[in-house]
């Protein structure tokens, strides 16, 4: 019972992370499934995409009422993601990927992301205060070219290792896509949303998922989301993203550690 409610009380965490920087959802709940509610990795990669991605859809809804998600942008970069999402989760089918591979992948996927949390956090500039550029190196024909290729990639890591890929999209959005980073950060969880359940389909087959655990662990980060969406009134996601990234870091040092 007190692993239950322990586990229900940290899942209202992946809620407040997806809401308040836009990512870190998987991050948080694959680890949490497996070491403190005891499923087998390849489980909870697939389950963390049906949570994660229910998840970010509520958190994108009072982002959308805010008018911090771009529609255009969601366009251009979800669909080839979703198509890599469900690619990277059957690649995560074939035969010769063991539990094992796959969570020192998502081990390693952890390491890269916390870097990039806490270089991305000393750097940012504060999105009350000023936007990305709209015209840069990577404007003009490029920029469309580039948005759908990092879609792409981050749609299978994120079939494959059940990261929905927020460290990566938020970057793209800002600099390919030239956006705000409080609207990247909405505009990240529509897009987290839609291949997170693309990649769960390319799970079912493969796996039994506990869909009573996938309900209750909803319910709760849904709950956290939207004290996340509630807080970037009063909150720069750039304030925590270093904090968070070496939570992140601890983690991922633990996760290889156990393998």
């Amino acid at each position: 019972m007190f692993t239950q409610i322990l586990g229900h009380i940290l899942a209202v965490g992946i809620g407040v992370s997806l809401g308040l920087i836009g990512g870190g959802g998987s991050i948080l709940a694959v680890p949490l499934l497996v070491y403190v509610m005891g499923v087998g990795s390849k489980v909870a990669i697939a389950m963390s995409l049906a949570i994660v991605g229910t998840v970010s859809l509520v958190g994108a809804i009072p982002h959308w009422f805010q008018g911090n998600v771009n529609l255009k942008t969601v366009v251009i970069f979800t669909p080839v993601a979703m198509v890599g999402a469900y690619l990277g989760a059957r690649l995560a089918g074939l035969p010769f990927i063991s539990d094992t591979f796959q969570l020192i992948s998502f081990g390693v996927v952890m390491v890269i992301a916390s870097v990039l949390m806490i270089v991305k956090g000393g750097k940012q500039p504060d999105s009350s205060t000023s936007a990305a550029p709209k015209h840069g190196p990577h404007s003009g024909p490029i920029q469309w070219l580039a948005i759908p290729s990092e879609g792409l990639g981050v749609g299978v890591l994120t079939g494959f290792v059940g990261v929905g890929g927020g460290f990566l999209i938020i970057p793209a959005l800002v600099l390919l896509g030239g956006i705000p980073m409080k609207e990247a950060v909405g505009t990240s969880l529509l897009i987290i949303a839609a291949k997170s359940a693309t990649g769960f389909l390319g799970y079912l087959g493969q796996v039994e998922v506990d869909w009573n655990l996938i309900g209750s662990f909803t319910l709760a980060a849904s709950f956290g989301t939207l004290i996340g969406a509630y807080l970037t009134r009063f909150i720069e996601a750039k304030k925590l993203q270093s904090g968070f990234g070496y939570f992140v870091l601890a983690v991922a040092i633990f996760v290889l550690a156990k393998r």
